[in-house]
């Protein structure tokens, strides 16, 4: 019975994916959760604690409880037994200095998600194959990082074949990346540089220190920024970062995308051109108050978000993430550093574009 049910909401949810559109949102997310009640023992118990059980289903997608992310360090959250899953990925191990897994019973969602997301985001005007110079952790060291796992995946279909790693423990390796990327300039190939934000401030430190001011990459490559400076000591506002880029590489600002996703998910946000965070079809946000209420659009809360991806393990995750809904789909993410105090307030656009460039 169960393999009869996973392998008919898979199939449906990487329609929806191949397609880039859910027909009905509400009923497929509706019928995946009602599965995870059935098969996922210890989210359906955290459901029941709020009153939702296979009887008292809601009504609507934006009703489904979301489980807390560092529920995933507590328990294995998985609709079938862990042991054999074919993804595993660490979760931040920022709560206590413990990590959790998100488990997931194949790869086929996830792959064809980041695929999709990727390609629609960051390489919709990519005229051919990039050659990816990487700042993230090496899956070969470490395969229980997604985000490595996600960047091995993306350089191996859409890449040239000869991407780069400069990343080892906290280590990277510039040197290497500087006759990697002036190669490519020579070979007129583009590049797509893909890191966290910090890794990007070590680059371009590193790059000044050894008097380089200017390492143009061929027209059409871009850069993917994706996490932030958590447990660091040093931070650089976005807005400056992104000119930094911009002007050492030779790329323009509107090249440079940032991602937002977490290990806890399968899918991922890209930002537009408003450096909105936008989702692809199969992924919907919420911004929530303390009291778990949808708060209205331009009300800073705590995010939660509903991925259809998430099917063997729970669909709806709710962050220690702050950020404000767009009205049009989209949320403007504002960290986590913002404060508490910002719940629950109401921000004038002019207050959300200066909170975006911090």
């Amino acid at each position: 019975m169960y393999r009869s049910e996973a392998d008919a909401l898979d199939a449906e949810v990487l329609e929806c994916i191949e397609r880039g559109h859910v027909p009905d949102f509400n009923d497929l997310a509706l019928r995946i959760f009602a599965h995870q009640l059935r098969y996922n023992q210890p989210y359906a118990k955290y459901c029941a604690s709020r009153g939702v059980t296979l009887e008292r289903m809601p009504e609507s997608w934006d009703a489904i409880p979301p489980v807390p992310s560092a529920a995933f360090k507590e328990a294995a959250l998985v609709t079938f037994e862990a042991s054999r899953a074919e993804l595993a990925f660490e979760t931040s191990g920022t709560t206590q200095g413990r990590s959790g897994k998100h488990y997931m019973e194949n790869s086929t969602l996830y792959d064809a998600a980041l695929l999709a997301g990727f390609h629609d985001a960051v390489l919709r005007d990519a005229p051919q194959r990039m050659r990816y110079l990487l700042f993230v952790p090496n899956p070969e060291e470490r395969p229980q990082s997604s985000l490595g796992y996600m960047m091995r995946r993306v350089a191996g279909f859409y890449g040239d074949g000869h991407d780069c790693w400069y990343l080892s423990g906290d280590t990277i390796d510039v040197g290497r990346f500087i006759d990697d990327a002036r190669k490519a300039a020579l070979e007129d190939i583009p590049v797509c540089l893909g890191g966290t934000a910090f890794a990007f401030v070590q680059v371009l430190d590193a790059l000044a220190e050894r008097a380089i001011s200017s390492l143009a990459l061929p027209p059409f490559s871009r850069v993917m920024e994706t996490g932030g400076f958590k447990g660091r000591t040093r931070m650089v506002k976005r807005e400056d970062l992104y000119a930094d880029l911009a002007r050492m590489f030779s790329i323009p600002q509107n090249r440079i995308i940032a991602e937002y996703g977490m290990t806890e998910l399968t899918s991922q946000y890209y930002d537009d051109e408003e450096r909105v965070k936008r989702p692809p079809a199969w992924l919907r946000p919420r911004v929530v108050a303390p009291s778990g209420k949808t708060l209205p659009d331009g009300v800073v809360g705590a995010l939660a978000h509903v991925d259809l991806g998430n099917r063997s393990s729970c669909i709806a995750i709710h962050t220690e993430d702050l950020g404000v809904a767009t009205g049009d789909g989209g949320i403007i993410l504002l960290g986590r550093e913002q404060g508490a105090e910002l719940r629950g307030c109401s921000l004038d656009a002019e207050q959300l574009r200066a909170l975006q460039r911090k």
